[in-house]
């Protein structure tokens, strides 16, 4: 199943699948396939595993081995960082699914309440008029009638 709740074709390539033995994830990746097994060891960089236990990397994988490798570099972050930094990115991904699943149930329920309470309008007697109550001060109110003039 996708992300959408369709069925996904077996065959199908996605950026998940993967399709990669190590020697090329590394080329791809532009880093060493002894770099990789350490990421792989420290848990940056999972890989699927074949039943043979070989490492099979996705689209996805290289893309975050360069990532690691950008972090590691670029900006001298070290591993147990960079991987603090994978751990709450993928923390926030889920959580933003998790945000947008609630809000598609908040925008259902939503409407369905509206479909609900139009239905009770509609039901409604047209000859009856809904009741306000009169609101109640203390201003006084004299009434006076007018005089009366005679026609003589």
């Amino acid at each position: 199943m996708d992300a959408h709740g369709r069925r996904r074709n077996p065959y199908e390539l996605t950026e998940e699948t993967p399709v990669y033995v190590i020697s090329v994830a590394a080329q791809l990746s532009g880093l060493h396939p002894q770099t990789l097994r350490q990421y792989d060891r420290l848990g940056l960089v999972s890989p699927d595993r074949t039943a043979g236990r070989g490492r099979r990397y996705s689209a996805r994988d290289i893309e975050l081995l360069r990532q690691v490798q950008q972090l590691s570099q670029d900006e001298g972050i070290n591993l147990a960082g960079i991987k603090r930094i994978i751990e709450l990115e993928n923390q926030v991904a889920a959580l933003q699914s998790r945000v947008a699943e609630l809000q598609s149930a908040l925008e259902g329920a939503a409407a369905a309440m509206r479909q609900r309470e139009a239905a009770v309008h509609a039901s409604y007697r047209r000859d009856l008029v809904p009741y306000q109550e009169v609101q109640h001060t203390s201003a006084l109110v004299v009434w006076r009638p007018k005089r009366q003039q005679s026609a003589d």
